[in-house]
């Protein structure tokens, strides 16, 4: 593993599959009636989350403690950050106490490229604007891997608001680097320019992505995201590009349904779906906290390495 983990882009395929392997060893902590191992025992990790999170945030906290590390919460609402401090100035001053990783999730995208180059502590991409959210996507490839043998050959399928989504980026980026076919739909003014160029298939025609696929992933609508009026109305959206039982069908009868949540119900996915015996979304967000546990396990032993080097 590299100094810190900023995006997808940056690891090899060995990599995402030692983040895997470690994460199945992780799991079996969570099933002991006592929760707790000693591996980060005396390190400190700084949750430093600038935008409004209760997933990621919570796993983040759940796998620090269940590595018996310290942690410290910043309520940036409640920070000097109100009262006009830089994110640079915040990183140096929560680097004079000597933390030894830092989990950030910021609304600009390469706030974390930026941290790593000031902090000698290990930064953790926890989202970072429109650009990458690496532990969600190996949280999803890990959710994958247990219901699927392997990712070579495997038909992806990646829907809803493809603009707005740093997780559609990272998926796409450690999906296709496995070997699997991604396919990715939404309606044209939700389209990145450029998508193809991550090695995708872009489709405006939702039956089109969802015929015979092995993975159907949804994306939330990003309304906080957006200016303007990308579609008519959300009942519109949920008409043309909610994923619905019927639209579910076209795919294969082993398929499993994804969505990083939170949820909204009656436009991207249809009730019946999300709570469906094809649904593994509470299995992801249970897989989260063994997921970020390997990466914060594999990136503590890169310090010891170093320190013993």
């Amino acid at each position: 593993m590299k100094k810190d983990l900023l995006g997808i882009a940056d690891l090899t395929s060995e990599e995402i599959y030692l983040v895997l392997e470690t994460a199945d060893a992780m799991r079996e902590i969570g099933q002991r009636p006592i929760k707790k191992v000693p591996t980060l025992r005396g390190k400190t990790v700084v949750n430093l989350f600038y935008e409004p999170s209760t997933r990621t945030r919570t796993s983040f906290e759940i796998a620090e403690k269940r590595l018996s590390a310290d942690t410290l919460n910043v309520a940036v609402a409640a920070s000097s950050v109100l009262k006009g401090e830089t994110l640079a100035d915040t990183a140096r001053n929560i680097e004079a106490m000597s933390p030894d990783m830092i989990v950030l999730r910021h609304p600009s995208s390469g706030a974390c490229q930026m941290l790593a180059q000031l902090c000698k502590s290990r930064i953790i991409n926890a989202g970072d604007g429109m650009h990458e959210h690496p532990t969600q996507a190996l949280l999803d490839a890990f959710t994958i891997r247990e219901h699927k043998p392997r990712f070579e050959g495997l038909r992806v399928a990646i829907v809803g608001d493809l603009l707005h989504s740093r997780v559609l980026r990272s998926n796409a980026l450690l999906l296709t680097k496995l070997g699997a076919d991604v396919w990715v739909s939404g309606p044209p003014t939700l389209l990145p320019p450029g998508i193809a160029r991550l090695g995708v298939h872009v489709t405006t025609s939702v039956d089109e992505a969802v015929t015979d696929a092995d993975v159907i992933m949804m994306l939330r609508i990003q309304q906080e995201r957006m200016q303007g009026a990308f579609f008519p109305s959300l009942r519109e959206y949920f008409n043309v590009f909610g994923m619905t039982a019927a639209r579910v069908r076209r795919a294969k009868s082993d398929v499993i349904i994804m969505h990083p949540g939170p949820m909204n119900r009656g436009v991207e996915i249809a009730s019946d779906v999300a709570d469906g015996p094809y649904s593994v979304i509470l299995e992801q967000v249970a897989n989260g906290v063994a997921v970020r546990m390997a990466v914060l396990y594999l990136l503590a032993g890169g310090v010891e390495d170093e320190a013993a080097a």
